[in-house]
């Protein structure tokens, strides 16, 4: 860990993103405190941060200013530049993701990294994108202090594997004795503090990110430069078909970009959770909706999407998703074009669960083949079939719903 992020000291103790993030900011606490700074409690949040950002500083009883972006997605230099020097005597730190949510590298991290320090700041940098970053670059190269790394996910685990996971925190020596500690190597340390009740936290996942480490070696880089490749060839495949939000200055994105829905919706009334929910019908999970901007879709293929299946002789994932969504996007043109109606397509009624189609009250314009089978390849492969239908997200999230059956069915 130290190797890849350049820094002096690491905890493995935080089991979390998060719980990484709110060791992190407890130790730039810490450290101001032992400077007679600790009231320095300011901690400026861009809008393009990861989204645990706020809350962690909300919990480690820091007050968050939000810094805006530019047109082109960026941190917005001059509004960070007035917010720092108007709480200067109280900045305590800025979370910064590098490379952004909004899937692009700040051209002018260090600019921002330095102006944090000149008002004696200390700068978090969010680790969630660290796997566009290993081995081309590093937290301590752009300016950081500290930063978490989600082992789960940049070292071996890919994303909704689920389970346990593990935050560590790789900080500069500054903060070195201010990292969470333990009873068992404590001593007599007054400085140390515990995060968790396990010296290491997730010990097993630790091992398998270990080996995923060791086994790789210097390829490391190559699975960094494979995440930002395959985002941009899926951009490159998507950007005809719908507008990319955010794309540097060199045309290219990191390693996860943004399709922007907003005008679409307006054309057609399709929204960015039809075309959600319609990709379950061809088989895939949706990426992340409406973060970091509502009203669109990010996109975040890793290093472990292939490109093509070689023993099946089939297009592999990274193709079949852009063909999924090239085709979504001719669904959306027959309703802009009123060759499908604007409340009955098979967007507003997906996902179409097994006992739907095959149901012989089937009362929708449009073909069951359609519906279930878009695409060739998808009877090819094998028929995913969605669980449930379309469900009330709002009703579920502001009520309390039991699925469980009623005592009185175990009697």
């Amino acid at each position: 860990m130290k190797t890849i992020t350049q820094f002096d000291a690491v905890s493995l103790q935080p089991n979390s993103g998060a719980s990484g993030e709110y060791a992190g900011l407890l130790a730039i606490r810490r450290y101001h405190d032992s400077l007679g700074e600790g009231h320095r409690n300011i901690c400026l949040i861009p809008a393009s941060a990861h989204g645990t950002n706020p809350a962690s500083a909300a919990v480690a009883g820091l007050k968050i200013v939000v810094v805006g972006t530019d047109k082109n997605g960026n941190i917005n230099v001059e509004e960070l530049k007035a917010k720092a020097e108007q709480h200067s005597k109280n900045l305590s730190s800025i979370m910064v993701t590098y490379p952004s949510t909004h899937g692009v590298f700040e051209e002018n991290i260090k600019e921002i990294t330095d102006i944090i320090h000149s008002h004696g700041g200390q700068v978090y940098m969010d680790g969630a994108n660290m796997n566009a970053q290993v081995l081309l670059t590093s937290p301590s190269t752009i300016g950081a202090d500290v930063c978490h790394l989600n082992l789960h996910k940049t070292f071996c685990i890919p994303h909704g594997g689920g389970g346990p996971g593990v935050g560590p925190i790789c900080v500069k020596s500054h903060l070195s004795k201010f990292l969470p500690g333990h009873y068992e190597f404590a001593k007599n340390d007054q400085t140390n503090w515990g995060l968790s009740s396990a010296p290491y936290g997730s010990a097993g996942i630790i091992a398998i990110s270990w080996m995923y480490i060791k086994m790789l070696g210097t390829d490391l880089r190559k699975s960094t430069q494979v995440a930002i490749l395959n985002a941009n060839y899926m951009m490159e495949r998507l950007k005809n078909h719908y507008k990319i939000l955010y794309i540097g200055t060199k045309g290219r994105v990191a390693h996860e970009f943004i399709i922007d829905m907003r005008e679409i919706k307006k054309q057609s009334g399709i929204t960015e959770e039809d075309v959600a929910k319609r990709l379950s019908d061809y088989g895939f999970h949706s990426p992340t909706m409406s973060f970091p901007v509502p009203g669109t879709l990010m996109i975040e293929p890793t290093e472990s999407e292939d490109k093509y299946f070689i023993y099946l002789l089939l297009r592999g994932e990274l193709d079949r998703f852009c063909d999924a969504l090239i085709q979504i996007r001719e669904e959306i043109r027959e309703v802009e074009e009123g060759k499908a109606d604007k409340t009955d397509n098979v967007l507003k009624n997906a996902p179409h669960t097994q006992e739907v189609v095959v149901s012989s009250d089937w009362k929708h314009s449009y073909s069951r083949e359609k519906a279930a089978f878009p695409l060739p390849y998808i009877a090819k492969r094998g028929k995913f079939w969605p669980s449930v239908g379309r469900v009330n997200n709002v009703y579920g999230d502001l009520n309390l719903v039991c699925t469980c059956p009623p005592v009185s069915d175990y009697i």
